[in-house]
């Protein structure tokens, strides 16, 4: 039958591309994956491998019962998720947050994709609008697409592109933190998938220190914008920590460094004022990252202020942070609802550049963008999941339930379902979100 089926082309070999291409090929499909990198690089990407994490190295939380991005991990699981697969196969320990060892999970996709008999990797940059005799297409270029590329979807649909910064976290070297000042212990002890309930570093701050810290912070030499990214805004959910630092003096206190749930074992006597918390990296645990503490500081400053932190201050930096542009689409009004150009049905849009946001979220519309590209191949009808999923909540979202005039990248959240019975309340009312969800993902599948 393969032979008879002209090929899907997928453009962008991250997470929602190579999720992509695992769905269309998985179901009998020819696939030809197309990844610029490493002919052509990005700002933020170092391998060529695919599905290649340049941020975080989380998923975050891993909560299938109280959290809506745990239910989305769940939700893609049953459905034969390459990216969940890998994810879980390299998790390392993260409290209830699913981590992974981001270089051997980045090779189990690329391997995973490279020994599928229906994909073909081709590298190189797709320069424009894909071919016209390319009848069936996956732009999943994501937040970094090339602004060739870019630039022709924007002059075809005649919209004014959308953009916001992301910030990258720096990573410290294990054997540089202080522990007779930091500490292990995962927020309320929580152990989550893989870990032990001290999965986290933990540094404390006394209230003056934490002062100090602030005023570097808002004080340290930023990188300089050009002229054309002066108006481009942040999104909410990964803001610069020093941008957050001058919202307020305990915007911080209440936002990631917030001292909860943890007790320092070196001052037991009383809460921390605030407290930086470092994840685990990689598998070996050689490497962890600072928490929410994506930044646009320059690196010398970088190393400067973030030694300031008790515990850090012999810190020795695997990377230090960094900034990239983030290019999405004005979804709404641009895409049907199976993720196609109304304008041009035969291009469909996958990932981060639909204005979802997170990596979880990503490989999510991937997986729904391979699907229905896979759907219509075969003849068959392109069936959205309910409303009531997380996936279905997703796709609802960025193709017509956000008002296209103040579109903005959005997580999954509980606030994008049908409501339940309002009379249910709390941690049930969760429940009962997930447990719908859950029984009528089975039906769609």
């Amino acid at each position: 039958m393969t032979d008879t089926l002209r090929p899907v082309h997928v453009v962008g070999g991250g997470l929602a591309g190579s999720e992509s291409a695992w769905q269309i090929a998985e179901r009998g499909i020819p696939v030809v994956l197309h990844e610029m990198r490493p002919v052509r690089k990005t700002d933020a990407h170092d391998t060529d491998k695919l599905a290649e994490l340049v941020c975080s190295n989380s998923f975050r939380s891993d909560d299938a019962e109280y959290n809506a991005v745990g239910l989305l991990h769940e939700e893609m699981r049953r459905c034969g998720s390459l990216i969940l697969r890998c994810a879980d196969a390299h998790k390392v320990p993260a409290g209830g947050a699913l981590a992974m060892d981001r270089d051997h999970f980045a090779a189990a996709v690329t391997e995973a994709i490279t020994a599928h008999p229906l994909i073909t990797i081709e590298r190189g940059e797709v320069a424009g609008l894909p071919p016209e005799d390319w009848d069936s297409v996956v732009i999943a270029t994501g937040p970094l697409t090339s602004p060739p590329l870019a630039e022709a979807i924007r002059a075809f649909t005649g919209e004014e592109s959308l953009a916001f910064f992301d910030a990258i976290a720096p990573i410290v070297y294990l054997e540089s933190v202080d522990l007779s000042k930091a500490w292990f212990q995962s927020r309320y002890d929580k152990p989550g998938p893989g870990g032990t309930g001290k999965d986290y570093i933990n540094c404390a701050f006394e209230k003056d220190d934490y002062r100090a810290f602030i005023d570097a912070l808002i004080g340290g030499e930023k990188v300089d914008f050009k002229e054309w990214e002066k108006t481009t805004p942040y999104f909410e959910g990964c803001l610069p920590i020093e941008v957050m630092a001058e919202r307020g003096v305990d915007t911080l206190r209440y936002g990631p460094m917030k001292p909860v749930g943890l007790t320092n074992p070196h001052k037991p006597e009383r809460r921390p004022y605030a407290v930086v918390q470092l994840r685990q990296d990689n598998a070996l645990g050689t490497l962890y990252n600072l928490v929410g503490f994506q930044t646009k500081l320059r690196h010398a400053e970088q190393a400067r202020i973030f030694r300031m932190i008790p515990g850090l201050e012999n810190a020795e930096f695997a990377r230090l942070g960094g900034l990239h542009r983030n290019t999405f689409l004005n979804s709404p009004r641009l895409l049907d609802g199976g993720l196609r150009l109304k304008a041009q049905p035969r291009l469909r849009f996958a990932g981060q550049v639909t204005g979802c946001e997170g990596y979880v979220e990503s490989a999510a519309v991937g997986l729904l963008a391979g699907r229905f590209a896979a759907a219509d191949r075969l003849g068959q009808d392109c069936v959205a999941p309910p409303p009531t999923t997380a996936l279905g909540a997703i796709l609802s979202h960025i193709t017509g339930g956000a008002e296209a005039e103040t579109f903005q990248p959005m997580n999954v959240n509980f606030g994008l379902f049908p409501p339940v019975d309002d009379k249910i309340r709390g941690r049930d009312r969760k429940l009962a979100y997930t447990r719908r969800a859950l029984a009528d993902l089975a039906a769609w599948v």
